[in-house]
């Protein structure tokens, strides 16, 4: 090799950055998203507000569920209720639909076979019928590792190899920048590339613990998808056998036995975890063949109390109410590596604070892979200076690397803020309304990728990241409009978290139309004519690339 080993790491870190940084741009932005996507649901729900100001007792909340499933779901094998919390006020429930065939009831059900759900006021029990339909948060956080439309093994795999590269362009970014911390407190504003490479290292350095961690916990997070051998070896198509055994969990029948039995009353095993871990600690109950000689009850406890996202459960035997397994079982150090890799990830376990410095670090990240890509199509126009200087073109291999940064960078945006938009103009009683919410979403997205393809040029930035803090800033007025929980009733009546939503919106909308302002202003456009770098890509004045 001629090169020494930083002229070959700053290869690397172009090619494995680039070739992956319109989808790492949108995982990240999806993914920053998801630290809020109980927040997000809410939001999402306004008709769920008025029930947020009620206080109920675990114990109540849990018998109204029951009451509820007993009705809408008699025959059905597992019953899932999810207790209110801070993030989230309402009481949900879920249920695994009934067998269709009682003769079939050997055979494997469909991995996928599609859960019913309802939310419930936790004062009364009664569902939220007016409640819109909607997968709020949920939508963002699985679109930043199962994209949509196309199968889950294909999305895993797509984003995993993404991170592997992402990986492989912060180890070689690091080894790269010799003065990375020292370049870190360097920036030259308005000076075209050199502005361009002074962001990319501040919002890389800004953020490098948050950056290795995210990204190696994301990989490992699938890490037997991707590395199946060792549990095939061993297990063949056992898997859940493994899992079983890796967190020593109590195995549950899986097979039900159709025999009739009272279900045990959930009050009296509801106290004993308490007793053990705290009040308001039991976040999850599911119930196993419920009203069935082999009936099962499980209660999680919340997540926020330990970093690992394995949280521990108390088993119950559904029938006699005795316990079946510790409060706390050891877990096995391989099992609670793993927890702990994936619940750094997720986040779960933090606080308000803690989880505002993960949002921040998120958007510090997006930033990094923006402006790592326009610095590439920056670096690459250089070398038609002249031809652009005399009329000349840019080459195709440019121009297509433009209209992806422009259809990403600014159509993401475009794209979330637009499914914010459905939420709120569609029908509440529109079927399949969740399902046309991300049409929305992809709609939006492909309309401004269209337009970027089209005309990749500096107007066209202008225009798209205009577009975006439009919808952005606008969606507080649009909840003035549409419902009766704006912001001024929400920070009135002590809703922080939909006061929260309408503010941090209405800060990226601003945001983006500060950058969309920029793009036209006047003193730039001679600055790029002095660099002769008559890049489309936004130049974002004095002020820098953030």
């Amino acid at each position: 090799m001629k090169e020494g080993l930083r002229q070959s790491m700053a290869w690397l870190h172009t090619w494995t950055g680039l070739l992956a940084g319109w989808i790492l741009f949108l995982v990240f932005c999806t993914g920053t998203a998801s630290y809020y996507k109980d927040e997000i649901t809410l939001w999402m729900k306004p008709e769920v507000h008025q029930s947020m100001a009620r206080q109920v007792a675990p114990a109540a909340a849990t018998a109204n569920a029951v009451a509820f499933l007993e009705q809408r779901a008699p025959k059905s094998d597992r019953w899932i209720i999810t207790l209110p919390s801070e993030r989230e006020p309402t009481l949900r429930t879920m249920w695994a639909p009934p067998p269709a065939d009682p003769a079939r009831q050997g055979e494997q059900r469909p991995r996928r076979a599609r859960f019913g759900n309802a939310t419930l006021d936790p004062a009364t029990g009664e569902e939220l019928a007016a409640a819109r339909a909607t997968r709020g948060g949920e939508f963002l956080y699985r679109m930043h590792f199962d994209l949509h439309y196309m199968p889950v093994i294909w999305s895993r795999w797509i984003v995993g190899i993404c991170a592997m590269f992402m990986l492989v362009a912060i180890l070689s970014g690091i080894v790269t920048h010799k003065r990375i911390f020292k370049d870190f407190f360097t920036f030259r504003p308005a000076k075209g590339q050199r502005s361009w490479l002074d962001a990319h290292n501040a919002s890389a350095v800004l953020a490098l613990p948050y950056h290795l961690m995210i990204t190696y916990t994301g990989i490992v997070t699938l890490i037997f998808m991707y590395m199946p051998w060792g549990v095939k070896a061993v297990y063949q198509d056992e898997r859940d056998k493994f899992f079983t055994e890796l967190r020593q969990e109590v195995a549950i029948d899986p097979k039900a036995s159709r025999v009739p039995a009272a279900l045990t009353p959930l009050q009296p095993l509801l106290a004993q975890a308490t007793a053990a871990w705290g009040e308001g600690d039991v976040g999850r109950i599911v119930v196993s063949h419920p009203k069935q000689t082999n009936a099962a009850v499980a209660l999680y406890r919340r997540d926020g109390k330990q970093m690992s996202v394995d949280q521990p459960a108390m088993v119950f035997d559904g029938v006699s109410g005795v316990l079946v397994s510790p409060p706390e079982p050891a877990a096995a150090p391989a099992a609670q590596t793993q927890g702990v890799m994936i619940g750094l990830h997720a986040a779960r376990f933090s606080s308000a604070a803690l989880r505002a410095l993960f949002f921040v670090a998120g958007l510090a990240g997006c930033a990094m892979v923006a402006t790592g890509l326009i610095l590439w199509a920056v670096k690459e126009r250089q070398k038609y200076a002249k031809a652009l200087a005399k009329g000349g073109r840019v080459g195709f291999g440019l121009r297509l690397v433009d209209g992806l940064n422009l259809g990403a960078i600014a159509g993401v945006p475009i794209a979330i803020a637009a499914y914010f938009w459905s939420n709120r103009l569609l029908p509440v009683g529109l079927a399949e309304r969740p399902a046309m919410e991300a049409a929305w979403f992809f709609g939006a997205w492909g309309t401004a990728a269209v337009l970027a393809m089209a005309r990749p040029s500096r107007r066209m930035w202008q225009i798209l990241l205009a577009v975006g803090g439009v919808l952005f800033a606008g969606l507080p007025l649009l909840n003035l409009l549409t419902t009766g929980s704006h912001l001024g009733y929400s920070l009135s009546h002590g809703l922080l978290q939909i006061a929260g939503f309408d503010l941090v919106v209405l800060v990226i909308g601003i945001g983006l139309l500060f950058a969309a302002k920029r793009m036209g202003n006047s003193r730039m456009n001679k600055v790029n004519k002095v660099n002769k770098v008559n890049d489309p890509a936004p130049v974002l004045a004095s002020g820098g690339a953030a």
